[in-house]
């Protein structure tokens, strides 16, 4: 089966710096943009221009500095947004506009307060004058998939006329469901005339948690790029999650015959940065990223894992770049796990000591909901003969989880 490239286009220090307690200095952005680049994002959004001074000055520093990526800057239908846009991205070897004007009526009515041809005049004005600074320019249509489809077509029609060469239709509220935003993709690109001529892309939120779903969805439809974040950051409940979409379509070729140019292993390394950065940790049950995502409590599935990972893990914790699986000792693993882990820790169990031993380890679990391997070796060598002397190896520190183990501490 042949499979096609998906542009990944990365708006973490954008969409995903706009959402409450994730700002950053300007040296942070620069420094997760080179970390962004490292993991082969095709288009790194570093900001939106005319909303300060410093993110104006933090968009030129990244657009001066970064190598790899296309640097983009947002911008609104406004001529002084587009000029600082164009100034921002100037040292940039591969710079695009992005410009952005609402569609719905509920926007054009109720915020904007002016009327669909209105809309469509500043639409084709900013276009034009964001090819004065380069020939990479794209549109978005906010409020896509609540706009009226036969206005629609017609103003990204006109802009691709005007010159914008990728047409971006937001889900901006997280409002569809993945069948409807591919039928969406399908129709107003089996509409417009000159659909041909531009690159179609999505750009989903995750308010009813469908963010990535519609993502991959839309991609079925038709687009080619792909809007995300990092651990999924952004406005409100957030944005398409980067490391979800990429791996999908790396786990399930079968069914999304698509690929990207991300380096998977820098996937674990640009979350923990972008945790570092913000202050804000990931949930520990995040796809691809979180703590537990490799990690195992119960029983069964510790057995299983033990005879051969494909049991009960999808994708190889290294693919990602998180060092190793683990085996969490809790109230629900199994003796299989305990003897793993003490054997991990120099602690080798004979039969009977196995089963004394992990009858306390149960017992602590109960009342500490995990099991250090530092308490481990303490209930090892208090139950048993051949456990007696310490074992001299390396263990982790006395605030390290197993859960935490070969994950590292991000904030």
């Amino acid at each position: 089966m042949s499979t096609e490239r998906i542009t990944i286009f990365d708006t973490t220090l954008r969409d995903g710096e706009q959402a409450p307690g994730f700002s950053m200095r300007t040296s942070e952005k620069l420094h997760l943009a080179r970390q962004l680049a490292a993991l082969g994002v095709d288009v790194l959004e570093a900001g939106f221009p005319i909303a300060s001074d410093a993110d104006a000055e933090a968009v030129r520093m990244i657009a001066t500095h970064v190598q790899g990526p296309v640097v983009a800057g947002l911008a609104r239908c406004h001529e002084k947004d587009i000029d600082r846009a164009g100034w921002s991205l100037a040292p940039a070897p591969r710079r695009r506009i992005h410009v952005f004007i609402a569609t719905s009526d509920l926007h054009l009515e109720r915020k904007l307060r002016i009327s669909r041809q209105e809309c469509l005049d500043s639409a084709v004005a900013a276009i034009r004058r964001a090819r004065r600074y380069t020939d990479d320019v794209q549109f978005s249509a906010e409020d896509a998939t609540r706009s009226d489809p036969e206005f629609l077509w017609r103003i990204v029609e006109a802009v691709i006329h005007a010159g914008a060469r990728t047409i971006n239709l937001p889900d901006t509220v997280g409002y569809s469901t993945p069948d409807e935003i591919r039928a969406f993709f399908r129709t107003i690109i089996g509409r417009v005339p000159s659909s041909d001529q531009v690159t179609w892309s999505t750009h989903c939120h995750d308010d009813l948690g469908l963010a990535v779903a519609n993502s991959l969805s839309a991609i079925e439809g038709g687009a080619r790029q792909v809007e995300c974040t990092i651990n999924g950051i952004g406005e409100r409940a957030g944005n398409a999650s980067l490391e979800e979409i990429v791996m999908a379509m790396r786990v399930r070729g079968d069914r999304l015959p698509f690929t990207t140019g991300v380096a998977t292993r820098e996937i674990f390394a640009s979350s923990q940065l972008l945790s570092s950065v913000t202050g804000e940790s990931v949930q520990a049950n995040k796809a691809i990223v979180g703590r537990n995502a490799f990690a195992h409590e119960a029983g069964i599935h510790q057995d299983g894992m033990l005879k051969d990972r494909r049991t009960y893990e999808i994708m190889r914790p290294e693919e990602v770049g998180v060092p190793q699986a683990t085996l969490v000792l809790g109230k629900h693993s199994g003796r299989h796990a305990v003897q793993r882990r003490c054997e991990l820790i120099g602690i080798t169990l004979e039969r009977r000591e196995l089963d004394v031993v992990y009858r306390a380890v149960i017992e602590h679990a109960d009342r500490e909901k995990v099991v250090t391997d530092r308490d481990l070796g303490a209930i090892a060598r208090r139950l048993t003969t051949t456990a007696a002397t310490p074992p001299h190896v390396p263990l982790p520190d006395v605030n390290t989880t197993p859960a935490e183990v070969g994950y590292g501490h991000g904030v």
